[in-house]
């Protein structure tokens, strides 16, 4: 991370602040929906903030769709071929990127049809959601949300990291799945996501998060 300089806020004003960013951000690649990436481990809890950052969005005027990484994980048969604490199956083979990219990321692409699938898998049941597609409209914003998502090539036009120290990542991940934080410091040693992305949020103590842009 070196020498960057972070300062403290509050979720709610990281949210409008975030949101106040996002409203005037169009696609790099001259399509109609912008894509943004919140990126954290689950103890970092990336979602909450992408569902703040959608309300406050609303409000604005300015549509968007949040989506969780966590709807596309890929069958338990594949997931856990390895066994059920594989750190390497969860680093590269829990989710399924080519879900993402047909149903999410495709559709956005320019001359895209807009009409998302927001998730694809349930692992609790470990069947098919069949949950409907969603028609985002022009200028609607893409907010995904999950773990390692910088590391898979996905074209978001703005990423937030939500960033925990390696000692509050293992006091904030529940001891049943200790067995992943491996996974979390190849992900920081390969992708060093808190230098790659737009936004970086530490969120070491929940109460006291601080941001850098």
């Amino acid at each position: 991370m070196g020498s960057v300089r972070l300062e403290a806020i509050t979720w709610g004003r990281l949210a409008e602040l975030l949101a106040d960013r996002l409203a005037g951000l169009e696609p790099a690649d001259g399509g109609a929906w912008p894509r943004v990436g919140f990126d954290g481990a689950p103890a970092a809890r990336p979602g909450e903030l992408a569902e703040r950052v959608g309300e406050a969005l609303r409000l604005r005027g300015r549509p968007s769709l949040v989506v969780g990484a966590g709807g596309f994980l890929r069958p338990a048969s594949l997931r856990l071929e390895h066994g059920r604490r594989d750190a390497e199956s969860y680093y590269s083979g829990w989710f399924d990127t080519g879900a993402l990219w047909r149903e999410v990321f495709g559709p956005l692409d320019p001359g895209g049809t807009g009409r998302i699938l927001p998730d694809l898998w349930d692992p609790a049941t470990d069947r098919a959601t069949r949950s409907p597609y969603v028609q985002l409209p022009p200028r609607g914003i893409l907010l995904l949300h999950g773990p390692l998502l910088l590391h898979h090539w996905f074209p978001f036009d703005l990423t937030v990291h939500l960033l925990l120290s390696p000692g509050a990542l293992r006091r904030r991940t529940p001891e049943t799945d200790h067995w992943t934080l491996p996974a979390f410091a190849r992900y920081e040693a390969e992708t060093d996501p808190a230098g790659t992305a737009d936004v970086l949020v530490r969120t070491d103590d929940p109460r006291h998060p601080a941001w850098s842009t």
